[in-house]
């Protein structure tokens, strides 16, 4: 709606009463549609999970999380910028995403119930299923959103360890020739990690509107399983008791990271190390568990009272 510019304005012949003519009319300009109002939704939730247009506070945690995550790449790039002679490894990366996995918890703990949880604290649920997109849009622009916002950890450090490993030759063309098999692995890896984390994390955090307790829930369904299954196969002599590590999604994101490099010697402290699953089962599980917290998200906004 718009104000005319030539509103009236006329007196009743109650010299306290006035009746104002504000001239609306009808939006006449272009409707966008479905398919624009689900991108712009996924915009701003990408925004905010940057804490874009926000206060500064909004910003400092993903900031923090974000650097601590790329702390290892940087260092590999500064020390093949400084010696660039002969290859100096720090880090792999099929090992990476074990150096930062409760970054990466903390990270989803923080940031998703700010993208699913902010709408229900506001109450403006409501606006957005009267437009032009569904519940499912709506659920599903927000899973991509924070699958996007993982990406940042998950991917731009291991890129950051590709330039860092070939800057560290004295042939970087070379070095990236030969290993170019390892592009794949990188963006594999970092797709289905930020997915499975994302998922959860959107699920719990949909469930309500208090950011204090969807952040305790995620990170204890991050850590409470990890916790388990490492206790319970350390300790408990078993064949079935090695199951326990198909509860845990941050031992499947390492299972299936080695999996996707084709990495077929685990750290030894790896609870992967200590169960003799194929590495393929991992991946099994890690897309049940992501498609089981994805459709429970859709349940959860089918339902969900705007």
């Amino acid at each position: 709606m718009t104000t005319d510019q030539g509103s009236q304005h006329a007196q009743t012949s109650d010299e306290s009463s006035s009746i104002y003519d504000l001239g609306y009319r009808r939006y006449e300009g272009a409707r966008l549609g479905r398919r624009q109002a689900v991108l712009a939704l996924y915009r701003e939730s990408l925004r905010a999970a940057f804490g874009l247009g926000r206060s500064t506070s909004a910003k400092i945690g993903p900031a923090i999380l974000i650097l601590f995550a790329l702390v290892p790449a940087l260092i590999q790039l500064a020390i093949a910028a400084l010696v660039p002679v002969g290859e100096i490894e720090l880090t792999s990366h099929h090992d990476y995403y074990g150096g930062v996995k409760f970054i990466l918890a903390l990270y989803v703990g923080i940031v998703a119930p700010d993208i699913v949880g902010r709408d229900q604290r506001n109450r403006s649920l409501t606006l957005y299923f009267t437009r032009a997109i569904t519940r499912y849009d709506y659920a599903l622009a927000k899973l991509a959103a924070m699958t996007t916002a993982v990406l940042v950890i998950t991917l731009l450090p291991q890129l950051l360890l590709f330039i860092g490993n070939a800057l560290a030759v004295d042939d970087f063309g070379g070095h990236a020739a030969e290993n170019w098999d390892l592009i794949f692995p990188i963006f594999g890896t970092a797709l289905f990690g930020s997915w499975l984390l994302a998922s959860i994390g959107t699920f719990i955090g949909a469930q309500t509107s208090q950011r204090a307790f969807a952040t305790v829930g995620i990170l204890v369904a991050f850590l409470l399983p990890l916790t388990v299954a490492l206790v319970v196969v350390q300790e408990i002599d078993g064949g079935w008791t090695d199951l326990f590590v198909f509860i845990s999604p941050l031992d499947l994101v390492d299972g299936v990271t080695y999996w996707m490099f084709r990495v077929d010697t685990q750290p030894m402290d790896s609870i992967v190390a200590m169960t003799d699953y194929a590495l393929s089962w991992y991946a099994v599980a890690g897309a049940a568990f992501g498609l089981v917290c994805t459709g429970l998200l859709l349940r959860r906004y089918r339902k969900v009272q705007a």
